[in-house]
């Protein structure tokens, strides 16, 4: 009959300390993950996003469209902006759109169209524009554009004793090529894009109905008339 000897104080010791230390161990590594995982999950959660949706220009919008006349499959231009601690990130999707259009994006001052979606009757221009990025629609009508700049409440430009600092909250895109709108309506070349030979105004957000800013204001101070952006 075999019996177990009775393990010495040493071994005792040994197999008490190999235990505590892969306990040690293992405490080490949960408190590394639950740490990490505190860091990081603020920056997701607490991350400001605004979306909003562009409108179609009405007098160009057979052109721009994959299906026109089809009210089911009309152009879809969806802008989501989140705010960063040194700058914005803005993401542009389009959806429904003709393929291998061109376009050029735009920051501006003033939008062409009311907070209804009509045309501006007292439109004159879109004031201040800043140039942001190109866009190439892919074969399937879609096209996926993301920038990284100063956008949400504070996106404006100025040049010395010509212009004061002035706020672009309207977002907006043109067509890179006046002959993309030829079977539409005959333009003028515009100068929306490197080349300052571009086509008319594509799509662009709305004026709020009761600030007339643009969506690139989130902050807004009524107190003022007209209203301003609190940055």
């Amino acid at each position: 009959m075999y019996i177990k000897p009775i393990p010495t104080r040493k071994e005792s010791n040994m197999v008490r300390n190999y235990f505590l230390q892969s306990l040690a161990v293992r405490l080490l590594a949960l408190l590394l993950t639950v740490t990490t995982a505190a860091l990081i999950l603020p920056l997701s959660v607490n991350a400001e996003s605004h979306t909003f949706s562009l409108t179609a220009n009405p007098a160009f919008v057979n052109c721009l469209a994959r299906f026109p006349g089809d009210a089911a499959r009309e152009p879809e231009a969806t802008v989501t902006v989140t705010r960063g601690k040194l700058n914005d990130t803005l993401v542009l999707k389009l959806k429904n759109i003709k393929p291998k259009l061109a376009f050029d994006l735009f920051t501006v001052q003033h939008s062409n169209l009311l907070a209804n979606g009509t045309v501006d009757p007292a439109f004159v221009n879109f004031g201040l524009a800043w140039y942001q990025s190109d866009i190439q629609v892919t074969s399937g009508g879609t096209a996926n554009v993301k920038i990284q700049t100063i956008l949400l409440d504070q996106i404006f430009g100025f040049a010395a004793t010509v212009l004061v600092p002035t706020n672009t909250f309207h977002v907006g895109f043109w067509f890179n090529d006046p002959a993309d709108v030829a079977s539409c309506q005959g333009v003028s070349p515009t100068p929306f894009n490197g080349e300052h030979n571009a086509g008319p105004l594509a799509m662009i957000s709305l004026p709020d109905p009761v600030t007339n800013l643009g969506p690139l204001c989130t902050n807004p101070n009524t107190s003022t008339v007209p209203a301003t952006c609190n940055p």
